[in-house]
């Protein structure tokens, strides 16, 4: 598979940051952290930045950094734009914005040697020798009265130093602020002004760095949630039924504006337990239906995603992993939920695990987890996590060429007529038996989630047993290749593999840049299906490595043991590459790694 490479523009350098204003540096990949107290307006300031760079065709990669509060406690936000697609975090930031000290704690070490801090010089002084202090919030409460809006003063200042167009500077605030009102608008712009004033005030800030135009103009900039709410209404997705928990809620809240019109529904359930077996409920009905949960929500709905499995009903899940157990930490990044998934619940039933690495994956696989469902009336698990759920990364417009809805066999009332009888859990040489949605002439079922005969009476006859578990067991061996593939990069005949799902992709493929360009070739394996284990496609990717990495977010490695359990003789190749501190992976981290650094 070819794709264009991710960050592999040079970085500003040294000496370039270090040019008179006469002689700007032009951005190549430049990164910005915005960092203060809950409440500050730091995420504000990150969108602010991400809409201009997005606007100039630059690619965008957005983060954030917060605490599971409504104010208060530390956070931070970075914003990376640079003229070559990226989707990870740089390594180091070229521009610290902080609102407090405890920002110039945070963020320093991560500041690029030749980097600079501004800061909010109101209430404190910072001795840092790359910190420029302006008094925002003073400024800004005694000129407006609310010195909340010292974000969009630093906005304004940035806009000066990075040599900002200064209409499409003001129309990023008017596109943000006006569906808020006259008042909110008028207020914020005069923020902006009082920030661009300070900062031309200062002639050696003044367009420390230039942004030109790049290549990226059609691109979207979108969360996963997002893609994954779009790709369930383009797929057909007619019911979601949900309960609010960090990171996941913004599927549902995105939905709620896309679905009614299309006749769609979206409930917010008084729980977990409520909102699987709504969708249960939907899903048998014949409707598409989804759920979205994490951790703690995930364990309440294990029960119902069981009880799917035995009664053969399609549903979609989609969880949106972060640091567990229990509550954990809400808003950090982990993939520590494959073990659970992959054994989910008490007993054996089929469940398909897809895992996508990009926003277009999350908009795809979302289609193709509706099909799989439906087709083989079983749950299907959408595996993401909490970077590729709410970072924000610019993304090609989705293709909708290959969009197909596949909703599997669904009998209608002249083909029940010419039947002997209506067994809806009858086995099939197809390995899914026959389905009528409730309601048409003839096709009465009984549905139950005990062990039943082909007609849904319960049954603890052993032979009966020994038939309806190889019926529903079987349908993973049959649905095989029907499974998304991985995506494959780099060289065949590289010798160091690597092997990843989720958000890792990004790093992943910049490390891939950074190590090609210290003479090693590297083979990256994006799995897109993590369970049943692809084997198929894994086996021959060890076969042809010496060595590989499987980098991912957990403490016991749980996506490489599963491979060994599967693939015992590749046992010795694989090497466990692990982040578990709640932050994603930097792509040098990842080439220091490889190369037993």
């Amino acid at each position: 598979m070819t794709a264009p490479a991710i960050g592999s523009a040079p970085v500003l350098s040294g000496d370039a940051i270090r040019q008179t204003p006469d002689a700007p540096p032009p951005l190549s990949d430049l990164a910005v952290m915005i960092g203060g107290q809950g409440g500050d307006g730091t995420l504000t300031v990150s969108d602010l930045l991400a809409r201009y760079f997005r606007r100039r065709g630059l690619y965008v990669y957005s983060s954030r950094n917060v605490l599971s509060r409504i104010r208060g406690g530390h956070a931070d936000a970075s914003v990376r734009a640079s003229r070559h697609p990226i989707a990870a975090e740089k390594a180091e930031i070229d521009l610290l914005v902080a609102f407090d000290d405890e920002a110039i704690r945070f963020g320093q070490p991560e500041l690029h040697p030749d980097g600079l801090i501004l800061y909010d010089s109101s209430s404190f002084q910072s001795a840092a020798p790359q910190a420029v202090g302006f008094p925002f919030a003073t400024l800004v409460g005694g000129q407006i009265g609310q010195p909340i809006y010292k974000n969009t003063a630093a906005y304004g200042a940035i806009s000066v130093m990075m040599g900002f167009d200064a209409a499409a500077t003001r129309g990023v605030i008017e596109a943000r602020f006006q569906r808020r009102g006259a008042e909110a608008l008028e207020k914020n712009l005069k923020a902006l002004e009082i920030g661009r004033k300070l900062a031309l005030d200062r002639p050696e800030l003044v367009n420390r760095w230039t942004v030109g135009d790049g290549d990226a103009h059609e691109q979207l900039l979108l969360t996963g949630n997002q893609a994954t709410a779009l790709g369930f209404v383009v797929g057909g997705g007619r019911f979601f039924a949900g309960y609010p928990i960090t990171p996941a809620t913004e599927i549902m809240e995105y939905l709620m504006r896309y679905l009614p019109p299309l006749h769609g529904v979206v409930r917010q359930a008084e729980d977990e337990l409520a909102a699987v077996n709504m969708v249960i409920g939907a899903g048998y009905s014949g409707a598409r239906a989804m759920t979205s949960t994490s951790g703690p929500g995930l364990s309440l709905m294990t029960e119902g995603i069981g009880h799917a499995g035995a009664a053969e009903i399609p549903i979609l899940v989609a969880d949106c992993q972060r640091v567990g157990p229990s509550t954990g930490e809400p808003t950090r990044h982990e993939q520590s939920d494959l073990a659970h998934l992959a054994n989910l619940g008490h007993g054996e039933f089929p469940r398909v695990i897809l895992a996508p690495g990009t926003v277009d994956d999350c908009f795809h696989l979302t289609v193709a987890g509706l099909n799989l469902a439906e087709k083989w009336r079983l749950p299907v698990i959408l595996l993401l996590d909490q970077a590729l759920c709410q970072n924000s990364t610019t993304t090609a417009p989705f293709d909708l060429a290959p969009v197909r809805i596949d909703r599997g066999r669904r009998l209608g009332a002249a083909e029940i007529a010419t039947m002997a009888r209506y067994a809806y859990y009858e086995p099939s040489a197809s390995g899914v038996g026959a389905y009528a949605p409730p309601g048409t002439p003839g096709g009465i079922a009984q549905v139950t989630g005990n062990e039943h005969d082909e007609m849904g009476h319960v049954s603890v006859n052993p032979v009966n047993r020994r038939k309806m578990m190889e019926k529903r067991m079987g349908k993973l061996v049959q649905l095989a290749p029907e499974l998304p593939p991985p995506a494959i990069f780099g060289p065949e005949e590289a010798r160091v593999g690597l092997i990843a799902y989720g958000s890792t992709t990004g790093p992943i493929r910049e490390a891939q840049e950074l190590l090609k360009r210290q003479g090693v070739p590297t083979r990256f394996y994006q799995a897109r299906t993590v369970f049943p284990v692809p084997t198929v496609t894994l086996r021959p990717f060890l076969d042809s490595v010496d060595v590989a990495f499987v980098a991912e977010h957990n403490y016991t490695g749980q996506f490489g043991r599963l491979i060994r359990e599967h693939l015992p003789a590749q046992h010795a190749k694989l090497r466990p590459l692990l982040k578990f501190d709640g932050m994603s992976f930097r792509a040098p981290e990842i080439a220091k790694a490889v190369k037993g650094g």
